[in-house]
């Protein structure tokens, strides 16, 4: 089979107020709330006496981490994707690309060692749940 049509350029307009590129993301933080990742962070992760406050809510900095990943977003700067203006009624407590970065950053090897537990209960929580479209 051929197309018979040739296109000379194509052009995308986005002219609808209410489009939300990352409204997907809203089943996933859902999801994540509902096996219990934020709570989890909280239980199991503490930075303290890290320089900038880089310890202060670390649940609300992972999921936003988390769903910077699943939106695309692959460096820190990238992450910034998620304070659009279409997302702020939809997400609370959205957080800045450097406050993320300067959160990643005072980890250590015990940190991560902080984490592992928890993060062996979500995937265990993850596994029973059935992902994002079993719940809704």
């Amino acid at each position: 089979m051929r197309s018979l049509y040739a296109a000379t350029a194509v052009g995308a307009v986005f002219d609808e107020a209410n489009l939300i590129a990352d409204a997907g993301l809203v089943p996933l933080v859902a999801w994540a709330e509902q096996v219990g990742l934020p709570d989890l962070v909280a239980e199991h992760l503490a930075i303290v006496d890290a320089d900038n406050s880089a310890g202060a809510n670390p649940a609300a900095k992972v999921v936003c981490r988390v769903a910077g990943m699943a939106a695309g977003a692959d460096s820190t700067d990238d992450l910034d994707r998620l304070r659009q203006t279409g997302n702020r009624p939809l997400f609370a407590d959205l957080r800045a690309p450097s406050t993320l970065g300067t959160f990643l950053r005072a980890f250590i090897h015990g940190h991560v060692q902080q984490v592992e537990p928890g993060a062996a209960c979500v995937a265990g929580r993850v596994d029973g749940a059935g992902g994002p479209a079993a719940g809704q």
